[in-house]
């Protein structure tokens, strides 16, 4: 087997660990680890040319997109990802002040600046507010069943619908109101899709739902692109720790490997990559998303997983939500608009209609946020959900523009609407280190199945401890889906590591 290269070997130097992945779980473990003396053998593999895995901003439209991660969410003391945004001097004032802070969004995504229908009318202000109002209100009730045993319904979707059914059998205008109402509450069942990352809410379970915690503050953005805070962190690292363009086919563990360098010293681990290479540890932090685990399961551990954590990582869900963006010579919205949203009043939240993807995958879109304009260039943000989004990465560039802009022209009422310049779109179901965009807890699992994943292995009192170790915001049991999440996962290995190894460390306050 081919070494991992030539530096000084031994136990004296302290325990080899290995994080699989540069996300920022895989990047907050590293820059843990460094600042501890214990650990001076620290690589990050990287299975692709960049770190900052589902963080990634790219130069676009003469200005910074987020394929990724969008915001932080709830940008507050509580939150590490604000706290080390503002310590790098990466937000903008007004989203450092006080008042920011304090707000409480409830989690909920703004009210739309306008609603466009489509057959080309814009939809009321007030029936808008109506149906957010009573939308969010059955959102928020849903929190009471965390503690219940028994749940009216299993998931999400089925609850939200049973309410409305109940509450549109008392609406006493026309028809055609009543179906307007309901057309305006698939857009926001459309919106709670891609929040959740998930293709529908009847996947999502109810019991569990409210175990989410939504922190204080009013989510905001990086002027400069999210990346600039992985950067950072990646700056903070010694040189050449990370390896990119090296994706792991297989952890080997419970074993005794050695190396040829090392004068008869054994490891617990061995880190196979594709390209042949291996590379022997103490420790490997796995930082891969749970999209990558679910399709590898079979082949990424030897021995196999236990069963009760290969189980809940096929329980667990993981869905896709994209992006689309795209550039007009000229904004045809409103100067003060900020969030489009799209309408379709043949839809409804009580109807399951059948229809060939190809046909209809546009209307999963729940309309457009106008991005800040930089230097005169005019951005709308699309976002799509689940497998209409997984199709929508299966079209061209061409398709996709040409399906949208047919759409702009429909809702907004002109057919002389001009093309937009140009598309740009993320694909993370296709990326084949993610295979799609955050986790939630689906129907048939719980929390304890995050808590599952999250622990490290082997779960006896085996010899060698702390082998393989589990981070990324699918282990994170109240914060899973965020940045946050993943970031308290990695610190949180790195300090279970640095307590095994140090047990008189005192670990770092959460924020350090």
């Amino acid at each position: 087997m081919e070494s991992s290269g030539g530096r000084a070997e031994g136990s004296a130097r302290g325990p080899r660990v290995l994080v699989v992945g540069s996300g920022i779980a895989g990047l907050g473990a590293a820059q843990r680890l460094c600042r501890h003396p214990a650990f001076r053998q620290l690589r990050v593999l990287e299975a692709t040319a960049r770190a900052g895995g589902r963080i990634r901003s790219e130069r676009g439209f003469g200005g910074v997109v987020e394929l990724g991660a969008h915001w932080i969410h709830g940008p507050s003391q509580g939150n590490p990802v604000f706290q080390l945004a503002a310590k790098y001097q990466l937000l903008r004032e007004k989203d450092l002040s006080e008042e920011n802070q304090l707000i409480e969004t409830g989690g909920h995504v703004g009210l739309p600046s306008v609603s466009y229908a489509s057959s080309g009318v814009s939809v009321s202000r007030e029936l808008v507010v109506e149906m957010a109002s009573l939308f969010y209100g059955l959102i928020d009730q849903t929190r009471e069943f965390l503690h219940t045993a028994d749940a009216p319904v299993p998931s999400v979707g089925e609850y939200l619908k049973k309410e409305i059914r109940q509450r549109a059998a008392g609406w006493t205008e026309d028809e055609e109101s009543r179906k307007l109402k309901l057309a305006v509450l698939n857009s926001f069942f459309n919106v709670e899709c891609c929040v959740s990352g998930t293709h529908s809410m009847d996947l999502v379970a109810l019991v569990p739902f409210g175990e989410y915690t939504v922190l204080p503050g009013l989510d905001c953005t990086f002027p400069g692109g999210y990346q600039g805070l992985t950067n950072h962190i990646m700056a903070s690292l010694p040189e050449d720790v990370i390896v990119f363009n090296k994706p792991v086919k297989t952890i080997h563990w419970n074993g005794s490997f050695q190396e040829a360098l090392s004068l008869g010293e054994t490891f617990p681990v061995l880190v196979e990559c594709e390209d042949g290479a291996c590379f022997p540890a103490h420790h490997v932090i796995v930082t891969v998303p749970l999209g990558f685990l679910k399709e590898h399961l079979d082949t990424f551990f030897e021995p196999p997983l236990p069963t009760e954590k290969a189980e809940a990582i096929r329980k667990m869900g993981f869905g896709t939500n994209n992006k689309i963006f795209l550039e007009f010579e000229e904004p045809f919205w409103e100067p003060d608009c900020q969030y489009i949203q799209v309408v379709w009043e043949d839809t409804s939240p009580l109807e399951d209609v059948a229809s060939e993807l190809r046909h209809v995958w546009f209307k999963k879109l729940i309309g457009f946020l106008v991005l800040p304009s930089f230097e005169s260039v005019h951005v709308l943000c699309g976002f799509i959900a689940g497998l209409e989004s997984e199709f929508m990465e299966t079209l061209s560039d061409e398709d996709v523009l040409l399906s949208l802009t047919q759409v702009l022209r429909r809702v907004t009422g002109n057919a002389q609407l001009p093309a937009p310049r140009s598309v740009l779109r993320s694909r993370w179901h296709s990326a084949p280190y993610t295979r799609g965009s955050y986790s939630y807890v689906a129907v048939g699992s719980t929390g304890d199945d995050i808590d599952q994943l999250a622990q490290p292995l082997p779960t006896d009192g085996a010899e060698a401890q702390l082998q393989i170790l589990f981070a990324g915001e699918a282990t994170h049991r109240t914060f899973y889906s965020t940045t946050h999440g993943a970031l308290l996962s990695g610190w949180r290995e790195a300090d279970r590591l640095i307590a095994l190894r140090d047990p008189q460390a005192q670990l770092l306050g959460p924020w350090l």
